[in-house]
């Protein structure tokens, strides 16, 4: 996967449980300098929207390139990134504290953060959001071969050929 811009293509969605922090962060990043364009998937979608649809749609734009990272909030996060990680190639997170962003970007090269808007305030969303634009995945460190297996294994599994699974 190429290496990030300097200015980040971000997608955003939520569902109903977490529009009020998506529209604010989603406003927040519109006025960020490391941030070129931010694009709301759940405009797709009509008020009520499952969560697994919005995520997929903002996930697929990253996997497809027409967003560099994905931003998604629901009521605690999980769902979102449970239906993002489903998309191939994409690694998404859920994250509570800035350690955890900051090892999802450098340690993971996590696209997709999900925040859960009933479970943090808002002060601290804002803070994981300005903690996830600092950081950029450097390739060539430890954790790319870390990555590269998870890789493989997500390409083997598409093909059937998934080796070393004893029982």
């Amino acid at each position: 996967m190429p290496s990030e811009p300097e200015q980040l293509r971000i997608a955003v969605g939520s569902d109903d449980a977490g529009r009020t922090y998506k529209d604010l962060l989603a406003e927040a990043l519109r006025a960020d300098g490391r941030v070129a364009e931010v694009r709301d998937v759940a405009d797709g979608f009509a008020a009520g929207a499952a969560y697994p649809l919005v995520a997929l749609a903002a996930a697929e734009q990253v996997a497809d390139g027409l967003a560099d990272r994905a931003l998604l909030v629901c009521h605690t996060g999980l769902g979102m990134a449970i239906a993002a990680n489903k998309v191939p190639g994409i690694r998404a997170v859920t994250a509570h504290d800035v350690v955890s962003v900051r090892a999802s970007v450098l340690s993971n090269d996590a696209q997709v953060l999900a925040l859960g808007q009933g479970v943090i305030g808002l002060a601290l969303a804002r803070r994981l959001v300005d903690e996830w634009l600092t950081h950029r995945f450097a390739p060539g460190t430890s954790a790319t071969a870390k990555l590269a297996a998870i890789r493989d294994y997500e390409e083997n599994r598409a093909s059937g050929a998934v080796a070393g699974r004893g029982c």
